[in-house]
């Protein structure tokens, strides 16, 4: 199945959003995901479909489809919201000055006639134009109840002109101040929405700098980063931004990761050390390979993936979308129920029962219910992205709400999986048995791995064949004379001795040959979250194939509720399955081992440093590599979940209060379109709040 990506110009609302999503839901697109403040937009294509037809038919709504290989085109100043905004302001400005000043000329019918018309045209050039594509596609938006609202005035306002009526049959002001304010409010709306999406603005301008590229002399020649190819050489003075992913193979210095990490000290990097695009180098002066460019980068993989989980609709957003989808006829119902009731039953004039149905035309606002939710998870995500908290869609947001336990695994995760090694025996000779150690390791992504390839680098190597590693247990593999090796876990070595207490064994044909033993060290953050967590009322679990004397050692040390040591990763999964029954589990882990795991789990949370197994199965990456982000994940989770509930309320109340208002004669058309600008403007920005209220 083909999936479909592109950016829509022309969404100026989450009508506009839901107006498309449902057409392509009616065309059978699957898995439509569509943000109002990225114009990002994607789908599924079944297959058999055409995707030419599909977007034309996202063209024919009103829209623009712009494809990945059409670049990213600019709108025309005039086609903008700023520019038909002021130009209906200098038309509408002497129309409602009429009300309060006394010039003959503004009194006369054909002046505001002249003054309305233009106003008229750009509002249906806008309005009018997407009711009726909408329509036309069997979908009502809220632009319909613009476009019924403003050309009733119209009308009814030139039917007086006409028949020389007199002003109590002029209402052109009304028209015009109707399309004016409308069209303000979804000016603010648009800005609104997009102070929401700040965060991923900065990572995405971080894309974008200057590389000092070496060339085959070693001469520096200065280009944009978006000239380079994998393989290129290039410079990176103190205070330059390091323009594409790459390994440092020259030089070293401090690097400012903070706005993909959150973490604030810069770190240090020397040469083998591998540099993210977009970091800024603080201090010293490398020379490094490019690795990878364009969409293969890190950061283009955090901005794409945080868009996703941005237009990705959380299940709490199904019931306004359910409600917005039939709001557009209900309202044109209430509306000539309005204009009838005070018509026939009210027995007032056809011109004030006409006003109290525009009314209810134009304070109505969909938008309210289908921005609820998009702009908290925007402004939540955003929040998480800026601190190195990677959350994989915003149904992972919700659900942190619901967390009551909190599983962890031990090495790599509580601890730093920066092993020192520590007592070690064998019958074999000293160089032979670190020999065969070094070789088997050198395979493994473990942490316990990496530590001894790390700590005895340059040791010979031993060379082996058919080398492979099972889960949980160790590394295999056979030497060129056909002995068979064996390291790992006791679980692999326990048929050849009943000593459980070291940390790995060597087998040699099945015989112990020797053991190893480990000093690791605690995450210095470990602690404080595990007392943090545990203040939040979340039980916490150490689920870990380390032996269990250790891993009783750590819980104690830590405070840990419950442990569950030695186990395999089929163990693991089936305690997560049995932890989930009794309540909501997340569970924070880093090897190939915990990858099942952290897929079982309500929530799977993954170390940047742990194997790219884990980070695929994981629901949200920790990208600084601390443990002292999960509190901020979990509180951003509920409190996002909080501003989403306040939304939605704000939302439906405006409408369920607003409405009868407006119907009960309480409100002019004028206000009610000024209140219904702002209705939206609300909502916005009690979600930016999120990024600046405390969560912890």
């Amino acid at each position: 199945m083909e999936t479909i990506s592109c950016k829509v110009k022309g969404m100026n609302c989450s009508s506009c959003a839901l107006t498309i999503s449902k057409y392509l839901e009616k065309k059978g697109m699957e898995e439509v995901a569509i943000s109002v403040a990225t114009e990002e937009l994607r789908f599924n294509l079944p297959e058999g479909a055409d995707a030419g037809e599909v977007i034309d038919g996202i063209n024919n709504l009103g829209y623009e489809v712009v494809l990945p290989n059409q670049g990213n085109k600019g709108s025309v100043f005039y086609n903008t919201l700023s520019f038909k905004f002021v130009f209906c302001m200098v038309f509408t400005a002497p129309l409602l000055l009429h009300m309060w000043v006394n010039w003959h000329w503004l009194h006369n019918p054909w002046v505001q006639l002249a003054l309305t018309t233009p106003v008229y045209v750009v509002g249906m050039l806008h309005f009018g134009r997407s009711a009726f594509r909408s329509l036309r596609n069997g979908i009502a938006n809220m632009d319909v109840l613009i476009t019924l609202g403003a050309t009733a005035a119209f009308v009814y306002s030139l039917a007086g002109t006409l028949q020389q009526l007199g002003p109590d049959y002029l209402f052109y002001e009304t028209t015009a101040a109707i399309l004016t304010l409308v069209f303000l409010g979804n000016l603010l709306e648009e800005r609104s929405v997009k102070s929401t999406t700040t965060a991923i603005a900065e990572l995405a301008r971080m894309q974008h700098t200057h590389a000092k590229r070496l060339n085959e002399a070693g001469e520096v020649e200065e280009i944009d980063n978006s000239e380079l190819r994998t393989g290129d050489r290039v410079l990176v003075n103190a205070g330059d931004k390091i323009p594409m992913d790459g390994t440092i193979y020259w030089g070293g210095g401090h690097v400012n990761e903070s706005m993909i990490t959150g973490e604030s000290e810069p770190v240090s990097r020397q040469e083998k050390d591998k540099v993210i695009g977009g970091t800024i180098l603080e201090e010293g002066n490398i020379k490094m390979f490019i690795t990878a460019t364009g969409k293969d980068t890190v950061l283009s993989y955090i901005i794409n993936l945080v868009k996703q989980a941005q237009s990705n609709k959380p299940p709490m957003q199904k019931l306004a979308d359910k409600i917005s989808a039939i709001f557009v006829p209900v309202v044109l119902g209430i509306a000539l129920v309005t204009f009838l009731g005070w018509y026939f039953i009210g027995q007032t004039t056809l011109a004030v029962a006409m006003m109290r149905s525009v009314a209810v035309l134009v304070i109505a606002c969909p938008c309210a219910m289908g921005l609820a939710t998009p702009a908290a998870v925007m402004v939540g995500l955003g929040r998480a992205a800026r601190n190195g908290i990677l959350i994989k869609g915003a149904h992972t947001l919700e659900a942190f709400r619901n967390i009551r336990q909190m599983v962890f695994d031990k090495t790599g995760t509580l601890t730093t999986g920066r092993l020192q090694i520590g007592q070690w025996e064998t019958t074999l000779e000293a160089e032979a048995f670190r020999s065969i150690v070094f070789s088997l390791e050198k395979y493994s992504s473990h942490p316990i791995a990496r530590s001894i390839t790390a700590l005895w680098k340059g040791v010979p190597e031993t060379a082996l064949q058919q080398v492979r590693e099972q889960k949980g247990m160790g590394m295999q593999a056979k030497d060129k004379a056909g002995n068979e090796w064996q390291l790992g876990s006791y679980l692999m070595a326990r048929h050849a001795t009943k000593d459980d207490t070291h940390n790995i064994y060597l087998l040699k044909n099945g015989e112990l040959v020797g053991w190893m033993d480990f000093v690791d060290e605690l995450r210095p953050e470990a602690p404080r979250v595990i007392a943090e967590l545990k203040q939040s009322g979340i039980r916490t679990i150490l689920l870990s194939g380390d032996m269990q004397r250790k891993c009783a050692q750590l819980a104690q040390q830590l405070g840990i509720d419950e442990v569950f040591a030695e186990q395999s990763p089929a163990q693991k999964l089936e305690k997560i399955d049995v932890l989930m029954q009794s309540a909501p589990t997340a569970m924070v882990g880093d090897g190939i081992n915990d990858a099942p795991a952290l897929a079982k789990a309500s929530i799977g949370i993954s170390l940047s440093d742990s194997t790219q197994v884990a980070m695929q199965s994981a629901n949200v990456i920790l990208l600084n590599n601390h443990l002292g982000a999960l509190p901020l994940a979990m509180g951003l989770g509920k409190h996002t979940y909080l501003t989403i509930k306040q939304n939605l309320f704000w939302a439906f109340i405006y409408n369920i209060v607003a409405i009868p208002v407006a119907a009960l004669g309480f409100l002019n058309p004028i206000i009610a379109a000024l209140v219904m600008g702002l209705s939206d403007v609300v909502l916005a920005i009690n979600s930016v709040r999120l990024r600046f209220k405390k969560v912890t």
